[in-house]
């Protein structure tokens, strides 16, 4: 499945209740799904992190979809180099971050 056809499937199934609680209501679950996948990856099981990262992938989808983002579209910016060195693989200066 291509990421349009997935982001129009995420759209038919729940679009209506997407739009019913709003961009901000949206987000707030994927967030939700984020720390679910966190609490996976930390517990080192494997089954939880495959449900939760389809959980994340789901909603964020959902909140493209409100955010008027076209995935697919919005993927190929990663498809080829890295956006920010333009190489692949990437030779970005590795940062640390916590």
């Amino acid at each position: 499945m291509h990421l349009r056809e997935f982001q129009q499937s995420i759209e038919a199934i729940y679009g209506a209740r997407d739009r019913q609680r709003r961009t901000d209501g949206t987000f707030r679950w994927l967030v939700e799904e984020i720390g679910e996948l966190a609490r996976a990856i930390r517990d080192g099981d494997p089954d939880a992190a495959h449900v939760e990262i389809s959980d994340v992938l789901a909603w964020t989808v959902s909140v493209a979809s409100l955010c008027g983002v076209d995935v697919e579209q919005a993927a190929s910016r990663y498809a080829r180099v890295c956006p920010k060195c333009h190489d692949a693989p990437c030779v970005c200066a590795v940062e640390p971050r916590f």
